[in-house]
């Protein structure tokens, strides 16, 4: 099932349950200040207040196009009215288009299904390189210097999530959130079976895994 993945810097994100239709799940998450805390799955779909508690709307979408985690995603500055110029900045700040808030459920939807078939094609292209590490979208195929890396689609995720998150260490809570699980009854120490089964598996491609245990906190993937 194909999965398109909607952020909201409104209160609104945290709101909304994922539900599915015509075989695609869509799933709502707030999104702060530092950028995505959970994978961003499938085509991805991004609405920016005009105003947020701590910074511009114009500098979160600035921020997003900085992001590699977030470039290919598809934003939709949300304007608080149809002045002209709040416009022209919102497009000149890496916005793909706008809408009049506030939003709703309704409002949110009607965009992603209108736009959703070019947004997907874009997310289908994507491929991450870190290193010798290269991740393909499309084909869920993870490579290490060229080998193919044999992956379950759960450590497949988690090798991207950990791969779009280098050098910042993780906690077991925060990789469990981070794979969209949070809502689910697991153990913490699922996860050192998880990173387990992702080790062996880098191993068996001829990798010296990058990831690295921090004692009593979580993990890390190392870029260099």
């Amino acid at each position: 099932m194909e999965t398109v993945t909607i952020f909201l810097t409104a209160e609104l994100g945290e709101a909304l349950d994922a539900f599915e239709h015509e075989g695609t799940r869509f799933v709502f998450a707030r999104l702060g200040a530092d950028g995505p805390d959970r994978l961003a799955e499938g085509a991805v779909w991004v609405f920016v207040d005009w105003v947020l508690p701590t910074m511009a709307g114009l500098e979160m979408c600035r921020r997003l196009r900085a992001d590699p985690r977030m470039q290919d995603a598809h934003v939709t500055m949300v304007l608080e009215s149809g002045d002209a110029e709040d416009c022209r900045r919102a497009l000149q700040a890496g916005a793909d288009d706008y809408l009049i808030g506030p939003l709703d459920r309704r409002s949110v939807l009607d965009r992603v299904l209108a736009l959703r078939s070019p947004l997907e094609q874009r997310h289908l292209a994507k491929v991450l390189d870190l290193g010798p590490l290269t991740i393909d979208m499309g084909s869920l195929q993870a490579r290490w210097a060229g080998k193919p890396v044999s992956l379950r689609p759960n450590e497949f995720r988690l090798l991207r999530f950990l791969a779009e998150n280098p050098d910042r260490v993780l906690t077991r809570q925060a990789l469990i959130a981070g794979l969209g699980k949070d809502g689910d009854p697991i153990d913490e120490r699922t996860v050192d079976v998880w990173v387990g089964r992702l080790r062996r598996a880098l191993e068996a491609a001829g990798a010296e895994p990058p990831l690295r245990t921090v004692r009593s906190v979580g993990y890390v993937y190392d870029s260099v």
